[in-house]
């Protein structure tokens, strides 16, 4: 019954990340979405009667100011939504009674280590999105809430949202030739993925009300590692098997410094996935393997929209 489901608070619910939860949300769960301009996540009496009005079981937070350059220039702007308003949801959950689950970010680190982060290791962002994040992470541990989950991932990618991997196969159409930094090492996630982990966790925390509970930080994105020139490279090599018009003949790697951007961005930031293997005895799959399903899924859902509009055209 309808009414035996727990209810979903999601937060940013028109983002990219929060689509995939909903696609992956199992039916014992009711999903009630949030977002600007009607939910102002800053307005802290706002979040507070909205989400005592629901009682939400869960409040999951994929809601952020995740452009890392304009961060820099508007860090206070930037710490109000992924520092101070993260605080007001942990709040908010603790007098609730929910479990509060956050998407943090590999930004936290200064990306200067050369072996897969830990969730114990030391965080020194380096950019100012990266510090308004290890805010928020700051706030959700000040709060007094218990039944949390930090969830760190990187390098997000998948359906109805601006990625790597789309701007990519754009450019790739446009272009003869491309340059891509090969110095900066991290693991991508394919947002289907991370959402299947966010409910691997959950359903822990459901199962260990007291005692021993499995809640904290976590590390998740997909195994493996890779530049952003192989990664590139295997966008479009497996997008031009997908029947892509692919102009681009030559991908030519280049250095950070060949491509400065306002913000730094960390030169490694592959995670381990030692803790969240354990934790829930599930393995993520590897970024390949992910990218090739991402890719074989929208080649299937564009063939599918041009095959409407070519009957709505008759």
């Amino acid at each position: 019954m309808a009414t035996d489901r727990k209810k979903i608070a999601l937060i940013g619910a028109k983002g990219m990340l929060a689509q995939a939860i909903k696609h992956r949300c199992p039916e014992s769960y009711l999903v009630h979405g949030y977002d600007l301009p009607e939910f102002d996540m800053t307005d802290r009496e706002h979040v507070f009667s909205t989400l005592a009005d629901l009682q939400p079981d869960v409040i999951i937070n994929c809601a952020a100011f995740t452009q890392v350059d304009a961060c820099e220039t508007q860090e206070e702007l930037a710490t109000a939504v992924n520092g101070a308003a993260v605080g007001f949801l942990a709040v908010a959950a603790k007098e609730i009674g929910a479990t509060l689950v956050h998407i943090s970010t590999d930004y936290v680190f200064d990306g200067k280590k050369q072996q897969p982060y830990l969730e114990s290791d030391a965080v020194a962002p380096q950019s100012a999105y990266g510090r308004s994040k290890l805010v928020g992470e700051q706030a959700i541990a000040q709060s007094g809430l218990n039944k949390y989950f930090i969830i760190r991932t990187s390098w997000l990618y998948g359906p109805g949202g601006n990625n790597f991997v789309e701007t990519m196969i754009r450019v790739a159409r446009e272009r003869d030739e491309l340059r891509v930094v090969a110095d900066q090492v991290g693991s991508p996630t394919y947002t289907d993925d991370l959402a299947a982990a966010i409910f691997s966790l959950l359903s822990l925390g459901n199962c260990h009300p007291s005692a021993i509970t499995p809640y904290g930080t976590y590390h998740v994105s997909n195994n493996g590692s890779c530049s952003w020139y192989e990664f590139a490279t295997e966008i479009i090599s497996l997008a031009r098997k997908a029947g892509e018009p692919i102009k681009t003949q030559k991908i030519l790697p280049i250095a950070t410094e060949d491509y400065p951007l306002p913000a730094p961005r960390p030169a490694y930031s592959v995670f381990s996935k030692d803790k969240y293997n354990q934790v829930t005895g599930q393995v993520i799959p590897d970024w390949q393997t992910s990218l090739s399903t991402y890719i074989k899924a929208r080649t299937t859902k564009l063939a599918s929209s041009t095959i409407l509009e070519s009957r709505r055209d008759k």
